[in-house]
């Protein structure tokens, strides 16, 4: 069943994706199953969130803000001058009506990976730093940052948002406001995680 899936995804992303999205995806896909592994989470289920968080990566900024808007998706002012934020919402409604996925777990890691949330679920986080620290990435501290999301979750994603909202930050872009809800929701998380080992 799984691998029947599998193959029907695979099929369809070489079909979306250029040659280094599509490498990156596979990336993507090998680092979340190690981290559902090590943090209990379902390795299919992570799979395919992580195999589909790009579905909607390559299509022009244009088509993305349309799709939005024949979905319904809010489209707010940082999603309106950075359009490609949204590949990930987009994405998550597009596999929901192309392959009649319905796990909303799935689909809101996939609809997530870009810029967080406060609240995130296990599976949104292994998705979003399995997209940061994927094997083809290469960015000072990466290593680090791949070390600490094997070790604790919650704290290599305070990391990621943190190398994230700095990078946003340098090219004098506008910060989403859930990264900075998540970064604040995880901030709290580990203060109380320590407050428990004291």
């Amino acid at each position: 069943m799984w691998t029947e899936q599998r193959e029907r995804y695979i099929a369809s992303l070489r079909q979306r994706l250029s040659n280094a999205r599509f490498a990156h995806t596979l990336g993507v896909e090998q680092v979340a199953v190690d981290l559902a592994v090590r943090n209990g989470v379902d390795m299919h289920r992570t799979a395919t969130a992580a195999l589909l968080h790009d579905y909607a990566k390559e299509l022009p900024k244009a088509e993305l803000l349309a799709l939005a808007e024949r979905f319904g998706i809010a489209v707010d002012p940082v999603y309106q001058a950075s359009p490609g934020l949204l590949h990930g919402p987009v994405a998550a409604r597009l596999v929901q009506q192309d392959f009649g996925i319905s796990d909303a777990e799935v689909l809101v890691a996939i609809c997530n990976h870009t810029v967080g949330r406060a609240g995130m679920t296990t599976m949104e986080k292994i998705v979003y730093l399995a997209d940061m620290i994927e094997p083809m990435r290469d960015f000072p501290g990466v290593e680090a940052l791949r070390a600490l999301a094997r070790q604790d979750l919650d704290a290599g994603m305070l990391a990621a948002l943190e190398q994230t909202v700095r990078y946003t930050m340098h090219r004098r872009l506008a910060v989403h406001p859930q990264s900075v809800e998540a970064y604040n929701d995880l901030l709290k998380i580990g203060k109380e995680k320590n407050h428990e080992t004291v």
